[in-house]
């Protein structure tokens, strides 16, 4: 039974870096529904890595810092599908090259570029595949964070960032309502093993306190992101738009969880 309805349809899937991405894994799920899964990804070195796992889906690359680029990718798809019913944006990227900064000290050019690449990216994309997309059907997804609020040092000037992507989500919602059915919303999971968060410092501390502090006792995996992705695709979640569906296993109710204060008392 195709109780996703979504056997068939054509979702790009922006932004798959290896087998531990939330992209990856949203991939993985579309194609066990059997979605028609095409794929967009940086360069030309990885479009080579994800051929081996892929097989002959379609492979794109597209920087989307460039909106050359983008428009590239839209003429491409284009070429190949008369149309698509979602689109997954799983992009960021933070240039850290200057060091852990005070977030008072972020560079200007490097926190212009971090905007630019994971949350202008989203609206550009969008922008370029709307007469793409399905006008009653189709969804828009961006991978977002649980919460942009808890100023955690270690996570530098990308809350913020993260923050505008949640943003642009509603307001995308709002402006493509002007003609068509087309849903905008955001999955915003806690912290995940990813490649990318591998190279955050300290966050494995952070990693195994977050654990702790779920209802579950267990972290959120990155399979339950992309369950949430494919749900937020479906026509199954038409009443859904314009929101940010937390994923963090209950820890944004469970702060003073009586184990942590006990251990942080002593």
């Amino acid at each position: 039974m195709d109780f996703l309805k979504l056997e068939g349809k054509t979702v790009l899937v922006v932004g798959v870096a290896n087998r531990k991405s939330v992209a990856w894994h949203t991939a993985q799920v579309l194609r066990e529904v059997g979605a028609d899964v095409i794929y967009s990804v940086r360069s030309e070195a990885r479009r080579d890595s994800l051929r081996k796992l892929v097989g002959e889906a379609p492979i794109y690359v597209c920087d989307v810092e460039h909106q050359n680029q983008i428009d590239r990718l839209r003429d491409e798809v284009a070429r190949d599908r008369s149309e698509i019913t979602g689109l997954v944006h799983s992009v960021a990227f933070a240039d850290y090259s200057a060091g852990w900064l005070p977030f008072h000290e972020t560079p200007r050019a490097a926190f212009l570029q971090a905007v630019n690449v994971s949350c202008f990216s989203l609206m550009a994309l969008s922008n370029a595949f709307r007469d793409l997309l399905n006008k009653e059907q189709g969804s828009v997804v961006a991978t977002s964070i649980s919460t942009t609020r808890m100023a955690a040092e270690n996570y530098g000037y990308m809350a913020p960032v993260k923050a505008a992507l949640d943003s642009a989500v509603c307001f995308l919602a709002k402006s493509f309502s002007a003609f068509s059915k087309v849903r905008f919303n955001a999955v915003c999971p806690g912290l995940l093993k990813t490649s990318a968060s591998a190279g955050i410092p300290g966050y494995v501390d952070s990693y195994l306190f977050a654990e702790q502090a779920t209802l579950r006792k267990a972290a959120v995996q990155t399979e339950e992101v992309a369950n949430a992705i494919a749900f937020l695709l479906s026509p199954r979640s038409s009443g859904i738009n314009s929101q940010g569906l937390v994923i963090d296993a209950g820890m944004e109710t469970n702060y003073f969880d009586q184990e942590l204060v006990s251990r942080a008392s002593k």
